[in-house]
């Protein structure tokens, strides 16, 4: 069995390469990247927890997405559909099965779907041309293994996205690891997300970077509290990721000079942190709280930031069926909602021998 503790090790490893030798370039955010649905939570336990969580093991299959690492034993078995209604015609849907071998480990294989809906389409004297459809969308393998209290976990995945006809597709690749510990409820997760290549850009575009994003997060549930309370530390590859609108007006001064808004430290800081909380009141019910404040800063209107960057969620499970709900604001205008069925198959077959 070593060699599935070395084949870990140097998948881990070569994603942490890869972020090396990404250029200053390709650090970047706010639309300087190519496929930044990358970056989107797939699954209602995911987005109630701030939109990124490498640290929650669980038996909710689509964890795979934040952390390859998170493949668990309780997820063995367990399939999970679900569905986000974003704003407009936008809506996803993601698929997440996990299984084990005894002789390679455990993999997870999961594809999710992104459909904007129809535009359209005019050519340049103005004329109708109909409708033209928009989507993305990615399908991946994940390998895990654990070694004492750790595990480690790789996926590769094809990435590809599609407007009227035109392709780009891109190679992406996930690493990350997991430290459980052997008798409390604490876990701690490093992942590297989105580590790849575009193999082909739009035509007449150029290759660009993937949303590169290197995440460190832990989760603790104190022994005699119904909370458990997540913390993520996101694009650790990059320090500076505040932006400031140059065309955005500042406030006047006492003589009447506008000021313009400048970049702080305790800002900068804060916008790398994710911070979320479980309410757990059993193991068939608990309720869930994020929040994320670089999303809050880049998603905020003129005038109000409502309440962008925070989420709101629960898990039920009913005989044999988890549901998760979760409602993520994205900004004041407007929100999405998530949804995640799973269950376990093995069990349902088994009954049915």
């Amino acid at each position: 069995m070593k060699h599935f503790f070395a084949r870990g090790v140097i998948g881990f490893g070569f994603a942490l390469g890869l972020v090396g030798l990404r250029p200053a370039a390709a650090q970047q955010l706010g639309g300087r990247t190519v496929f930044p649905f990358l970056d989107l939570p797939v699954g209602a336990q995911q987005a109630a927890l701030g939109g990124m969580s490498p640290s929650a093991r669980n038996d909710d299959p689509t964890m795979l997405f934040a952390n390859p690492a998170l493949l668990n034993p309780d997820m063995d078995g367990r399939l999970a559909l679900s569905y986000v209604a974003y704003v407009a015609d936008i809506k996803q849907s993601t698929a997440a099965y996990v299984f084990n071998t005894e002789k390679y480990g455990r993999f997870g294989v999961g594809v999710t779907y992104l459909n904007y809906g129809n535009f359209e389409s005019y050519d340049l004297a103005g004329n109708s041309l109909g409708t033209v459809g928009v989507n993305e969308y990615t399908v991946g393998v994940s390998d895990s293994y654990t070694k004492g209290k750790f595990t480690f976990g790789a996926t590769t995945k094809l990435a590809v996205s599609s407007i009227a006809g035109n392709r780009s597709l891109a190679g992406v690749a996930d690493a990350g690891v997991v430290y459980k510990h052997p008798t409390s409820d604490f876990t701690a997760g490093l992942v590297v997300k989105n580590a790849g290549y575009q193999f082909s850009p739009y035509p007449g575009t150029e290759r660009g970077p993937l949303p590169l994003d290197v995440q460190i997060g832990a989760s603790v549930k104190p022994e005699h509290m119904p909370v458990r309370i997540s913390l993520t530390a996101h694009h650790l590859q990059q320090w500076d990721i505040q932006y400031l609108d140059p065309n955005a007006r500042g406030t006047l001064d006492a003589s009447g000079q506008e000021k313009k808004p400048t970049k702080s430290f305790g800002d900068n800081l804060a916008r790398h942190f994710t911070v979320a909380a479980a309410l757990v009141l059993s193991k068939n019910l608990q309720f869930r709280v994020g929040y994320n404040h670089l999303q809050r800063r880049e998603l905020r209107l003129d005038n109000t930031s409502g309440s962008a960057g925070l989420s709101f969620g629960a898990m039920l499970k009913i005989s044999s069926f988890q549901i998760d709900y979760t409602h993520a604001t994205l900004q004041a205008a407007g929100s999405s909602e998530y949804f995640t069925l799973s269950r376990n198959l093995d069990s349902l077959f088994k009954k049915k021998e």
